[in-house]
């Protein structure tokens, strides 16, 4: 973010500052040949532990940074920006190891959280299936108890850091009958774990080197130990409370990649010389790049009134569902715009707005596609 957010304190500035350059130095030169593996060396989760880029909103007392929600909305921001998008830090410290803190038992926080902080364990969320994407009461995979054991079944797929993942919160239906009532979420440890297996690496059209996989659990026995909150049944409500900041998050990488496009498309329509002038010097492009300027000003206002709400504990699910489709729209919009601007350059993946624009079009569909954000929304009218 830059100085004139508001809720950026000069500690954060200093953070901002240490995570820019680790992003630079670390993720940016090796996205290209992470891209071609489908998923970043195993070393970088450590490398990332030790500069304090994982965990920094989970308290001291369990490993973290001890910050707050603005630590992870600046990751977020810096790595979209950058087009760094391959180190999956946004479900590991944001999203897993928050459910880990406002939902786990203090064994649970103990054993998981400051290994997840240095980066030894690597977190992931299994949320969606074959047959179930934004449709979370009807999960498939289920987790039948036995003795001291859960005995879980199924398969998920799209499932970002599943290739490496140590620790995966398993959404399952432990009660078919219940409908929402019905769904749990179980803590899997994968290190050595008979019936678990991992499918292929999924290939996509953006964000190659973030690794998403397919996961399969063929009668895989979990301690019951393992199960998220003190009751079965609490794990739809759980993900409830915790969607609306993991919306946010996607709202914030959606700013950080238009406010890149814009930058990138400006400095290339001032040195790029049509019909004798430069193409910036053309009223189309100056009107075109205006209405982008405007439209990322409106985005930047509405992230930094919805990041002052959720530091203050305030933001509500309805407008995080505003923020995340609306800014994931504009962000396709406009790296669209940007993009044409750049004429046959713009089509070629060595250009920086060729790769903005194939990773940012998932930001309609993940995190909830933008159709159910508009349901939710509609909901309250």
């Amino acid at each position: 973010m830059s100085n004139q957010s508001p809720w950026i304190t000069e500690d954060l500035s200093i953070f901002q500052d240490a995570i820019r350059k680790f992003v630079e130095r670390e993720l940016v030169p090796n996205e290209e040949r992470w891209g071609k593996q489908q998923h970043v060396d195993r070393e970088t989760w450590r490398k990332a532990g030790e500069i304090g880029m994982l965990c920094a909103s989970i308290p001291e007392a369990y490993g973290g940074g001890g910050g707050s929600y603005a630590h992870d909305a600046i990751i977020a921001y810096e790595q979209a920006r950058a087009m760094a998008t391959s180190l999956g830090t946004g479900v590991h410290s944001a999203i897993v190891a928050h459910y880990i803190l406002r939902y786990g038992s203090e064994a649970q926080k103990q054993r998981w959280l400051p290994k997840m902080a240095t980066g030894e364990l690597v977190g992931a969320i299994a949320m969606s299936e074959p047959g179930a994407g934004s449709d979370l009461k009807n999960v498939k995979t289920r987790a039948v108890r036995d003795g001291d054991h859960y005995v879980i079944d199924g398969s998920k797929t799209f499932i970002s850091n599943g290739l490496l993942a140590d620790l995966i919160c398993v959404v399952v239906k432990t009660d078919p009958t219940q409908g929402a009532r019905g769904v749990s979420i179980i803590v899997v440890e994968t290190a050595g774990l008979a019936g678990f297996r991992r499918g292929r690496v999924l290939e996509k059209i953006g964000q190659k080197g973030q690794d998403t996989a397919e996961l399969f659990f063929d009668g895989v026995r979990v301690p019951c130990g393992n199960l998220l909150g003190d009751e079965e049944g609490r794990g739809f409500y759980q993900l409830m409370q915790q969607l609306p900041q993991e919306r946010m998050t996607i709202a914030l990488g959606a700013l950080g990649s238009m406010e890149r496009a814009l930058e990138t498309t400006v400095a290339y329509v001032r040195d790029r010389q049509v019909f004798g002038t430069a193409l910036l010097e053309l009223q189309n492009t100056r009107f075109r790049l205006a209405e982008c300027k405007t439209h990322v000003a409106v985005a930047r206002a509405f992230v930094d009134d919805c990041m002052a709400k959720v530091l203050r504990g305030e933001l509500d699910g309805e407008t995080a569902a505003m923020a995340k489709w609306w800014c994931t729209q504009k962000s396709c919009e406009i790296i669209d715009e940007c993009l044409q601007l750049h004429g046959g350059y713009g089509y070629m993946a060595e250009y920086p707005i060729a790769r903005l624009y194939v990773n940012a079009r998932v930001g309609k569909i993940y995190g909830g596609s933008n159709e159910i954000m508009k349901e939710l929304i509609a909901r309250t009218l």
